[in-house]
């Protein structure tokens, strides 16, 4: 019995030991230092772990055990580059092999992300989209380089893309966008990113549009543009997108590939009568200048037109017949008034004349009239000051013939949106103190005239003039050079607060801002070729600066005047129907076949020109017969006038 009982003894004992010994073992290797690193099979290389059936017992981690060499940095980033070199080979399967040779533990945080990464690509290769958004959240693309950042949200579009969830997909392109730094992958990019934007029903896309993000709020608002294709004011809405979001990525020359062209050119051949001679040479050089780019730009598009130029200073009369004898379909110009009159009483238009300049009450079949018109120029500024809500306006206008003229626009303008003209004063354009005109203007010379009344009678008596309050808004007519004296001089006698809005002869088409600090705050419309991303076509002012830099900035919108008279070639058949987006402005024909131009606005901030939109015009603008006052800037006068002068508005 004692035996039996001693052997049950020692049996339980060793059951006993048996349980402790894991128990014991858990606490001594608490004991040690800390996690001891796995040992790989080879000191060249980092493998996974060993499965199951490996015959080699795995050792228990020690306190004494070393820890196993690494591969070098150099080592590791061969590694990585093979990875990536059979993924881009198509061989997703070698590739999963050999970044399964990679443990991440041994990784530094930057080689852990990046092999990530390429998992990610090699999950996509297989249409596992669930896994590779998984490991998408365990990278930081902050910590990537830029091919891989690329590559990070190319990966992160195209999964979300499988996986349906296209609001994420187009915010991953979004970002990707930024990074692109050739102009084609940026095209394809923002094309992918408006194709996929364009999945989403309009509903969606409204209510993704309160999220309040501006960049993405300007892509979806141009992906419900895109779903009217097709439609008459198609044109006219992303001419009106191009404004309200004027630093946005897509308001570029990409643009243009989503704007409604008609066909080819509809001539086969074009004759153009401009000036090669005479006072207005530099002129007809700046037109013909930009006309030669919008052909050259086109003329690999079939079929392609004759052109031939003629001398506008010989008779008229015989090199029209002369232009349709040589087979001419279509005549752009002359550019002066009076050559266009004399054309017009002269012959029968047998053929279309797109003529560079107007005349009020001119009417004939086949003529059409496109001039740099002072009215246009006009009544966008009157339509910006009144949609600004502004009633009552002081204007300043020069003290000369065009001024007189410019006065009776603004206030024939002025009225019809219902507004006041409280004071009209002009000023003398040679001088460089305008002082007088704005103390007339502002009432400040009645103002001191009580003042020295009163210190007759009273000399102790301290007073300071004060300007009228009964105007919100002043109307300028500038040009640049005066403007840098009328506005300082505005400030300085109180009219800090009154709004001033001025016609585009402020700007000299060239960004100035040492000089042009002078003009900050004034607000003025012009042609979206002289501002900064406001011009949609691939013919910008950056674009030709060979050709514009051989002028003087005079010319500058003689310049674009010339590529809107080659492209309205293609639109003249339908432009009362659908506008034209031109370097000009948007053009739209009227009744009466005068080509008409709504323009940008533009405000001076620390001396630079500052698109701010488009206006919608409130009121229709009455048949120009009702402007009989009318004088041309390019005139039959002998004496040529100045290049500025002449140029503010070739159609005045």
């Amino acid at each position: 019995m004692g035996n039996l009982l001693n052997s049950r003894f020692e049996q339980s004992c060793k059951q006993l030991l048996l349980c402790a010994l894991p128990l014991g073992v858990a606490i001594f290797s608490g004991c040690s230092p800390g996690p001891v690193k796995r040992v790989p099979h080879q000191g060249d290389s980092i493998l996974t772990k060993p499965s199951i059936q490996s015959t080699q017992p795995e050792q228990t981690p020690g306190l004494y055990q070393s820890v196993p060499p690494a591969l070098s940095l150099e080592q590791i980033n061969h590694r990585l580059q093979s990875i990536d070199s059979l993924i881009q080979a198509g061989e997703s399967e070698a590739a999963k092999n050999t970044a399964d040779t990679l443990d991440p533990f041994y990784l530094a945080p930057q080689q852990r992300d990046q092999l990530n990464l390429l998992f990610v690509q090699i999950m996509l290769s297989s249409g596992d989209a669930e896994q590779a958004i998984d490991k998408l959240a365990l990278i930081q693309p902050q910590q990537l380089n830029l091919d891989n950042k690329i590559k990070y949200f190319q990966s992160q579009a195209f999964a979300f893309s499988l996986t349906g969830n296209l609001l994420d997909s187009a915010k991953a392109r979004i970002e990707l966008n930024s990074l692109l730094t050739s102009v084609e992958q940026r095209q394809k990019n923002q094309a992918a990113i408006l194709e996929t934007l364009g999945l989403l029903s309009d509903s969606s896309l409204q209510e993704k549009q309160l999220l309040s993000i501006p960049t993405l709020d300007g892509w979806i608002s141009l992906a419900r543009i895109l779903k009217l294709k097709g439609q008459p004011d198609f044109n006219t809405q992303l001419l009106q997108w191009r404004a309200a979001y004027p630093g946005h990525p897509a308001n570029s020359a990409f643009l243009e590939n989503l704007l409604e062209k008609p066909g080819s050119i509809p001539f086969n051949s074009i004759a153009i009568f401009l000036p090669e001679s005479g006072p207005f040479t530099q002129a007809g050089k700046a037109v013909r200048a930009g006309f030669m780019a919008a052909y050259n730009y086109t003329a690999g598009r079939s079929p392609k037109p004759v052109l031939r130029f003629y001398n506008s200073e010989h008779a008229l009369p015989a090199l029209f017949n002369q232009a349709v004898s040589e087979g001419a379909q279509l005549i752009i110009g002359p550019l002066s008034k009076e050559s266009i009159q004399g054309l017009a009483d002269s012959v029968i238009f047998t053929i279309p004349v797109l003529a560079l300049n107007h005349i009020p009450d001119l009417q004939k079949d086949n003529l059409y009239q496109f001039a740099l018109s002072p009215i246009d120029d006009v009544e966008e500024v009157t339509h910006r000051a009144w949609a600004d809500g502004y009633q009552k306006a002081l204007l300043l206008i020069p003290d000369t013939a065009q001024g007189k003229r410019i006065a009776d626009y603004f206030t024939e303008s002025w009225q019809r949106t219902d507004g006041t003209i409280m004071e009209i004063q002009a000023y003398n354009p040679k001088k460089n103190d305008f002082s007088s005109p704005i103390k007339k203007l502002l009432n400040l010379d009645e103002s001191e005239n009580r003042y020295n009344k009163m210190l007759e009678l009273v000399p102790s008596l301290k007073f300071t003039p004060r300007r009228r309050q009964d105007a919100d808004v002043i109307l300028l007519s500038a040009y640049s050079t005066e403007a840098r004296s009328i506005n300082p001089q505005l400030q300085y006698y109180q009219a800090g607060k009154l709004p001033v809005y001025a016609l585009p002869n402020i700007y000299t088409g060239q960004p100035n801002p040492s000089l042009d600090s002078d003009l900050d705050k004034i607000t003025f419309c012009d042609m979206p070729w002289l501002l900064d991303k406001a011009y949609l076509g691939n013919l910008s002012m950056e674009a030709l600066r060979d050709i514009w830099q051989q002028f003087p900035n005079a010319y500058l919108r003689l310049i674009a005047m010339g590529i809107d008279a080659y492209n309205l070639a293609t639109q003249l058949s339908d432009l009362n129907i659908n506008s034209y987006p031109g370097a000009t402005g948007n053009l739209s024909l009227t009744d009466d076949n005068r080509i008409k131009r709504k323009l940008i606005c533009a405000t001076f901030t620390a001396g630079l020109p500052e698109v701010t939109g488009v206006i919608n015009n409130p009121v229709e603008s009455p048949d120009d017969t009702d402007s009989s006052a009318i004088n041309n800037e390019i005139s039959p006068d002998k004496k040529p006038k100045p290049p500025e002068m002449m140029i503010n508005n070739v159609a005045d």
